[in-house]
């Protein structure tokens, strides 16, 4: 008798999962923080994104696709005195529309982000040579921390790519993320001159897709 609830259980799940067209989906992140008044050089970093999508077909090609995302972000920052990686984990809400040409897919769309944890990871300058000009860094220490009270806690982005299917339900993608939300969150100093951060990640996935 066990067996059989079991077996109908997963049957009855296998179904579901056909109805729903959920997916599981992961790839690398391209990321950079962008924006206005930044006093150092920022450069892309590579980190990763993974999790779920659900498709609702509203009419024809049409349709809506919301995905639940864990997503790590941020930048590499370089100055004079620093260098460090500042690395954002998110998890992410985009909600898109899709449309279906053929194999081919165009997706757009709203998403929304919850800031989970920020840390930063690098060096800094602390000692120097003054007998040079200009004067010569001759010691280094390490930076490593939690900074999330410098980040806001939600963002707002806007997101367009494309999406190709394969055999068998498998499928790979391309997006890119572009922040509208200012992240920088200085509670301590507010002026014109700080700076204004904007989340900037290029994705790159694949993707599997349960049912038809």
């Amino acid at each position: 008798m066990k067996k059989l609830l079991f077996t109908l259980l997963g049957a009855l799940l296998a179904c579901s999962a056909a109805q729903a067209q959920i997916g599981i989906k992961g790839g690398v992140n391209a990321a950079v923080l962008d924006g206005q008044d930044i006093n150092q050089k920022t450069d892309y970093q590579l980190s990763y994104h993974a999790g779920l999508f659900y498709v609702y077909n509203v009419v024809g090609p049409l349709s809506i696709r919301p995905e639940l995302l864990y997503s790590v972000q941020g930048s590499e920052f370089k100055q004079g005195k620093a260098d460090y990686e500042t690395k954002l984990q998110y998890v992410n809400l985009p909600i898109l529309f899709d449309l279906k040409l053929s194999k081919l897919h165009l997706q757009a769309g709203p998403q929304f982000g919850l800031l989970l944890t920020a840390k930063e990871v690098g060096t800094v300058v602390t000692g120097y040579d003054f007998s040079t000009s200009p004067p010569t860094p001759t010691s280094y220490g390490n930076v490593s921390g939690q900074v999330k009270d410098k980040y806001n806690s939600k963002d707002f982005s806007l997101c367009a790519g494309l999406e190709l299917e394969l055999a068998a339900g498998l499928r790979i993608g391309g997006r890119f993320n572009a922040g509208l939300t200012d992240i920088a969150d200085y509670k301590d100093i507010s002026s014109a001159n700080d700076a204004r951060l904007k989340n900037r990640v290029i994705q790159a996935y694949a993707a599997f897709q349960l049912g038809k």
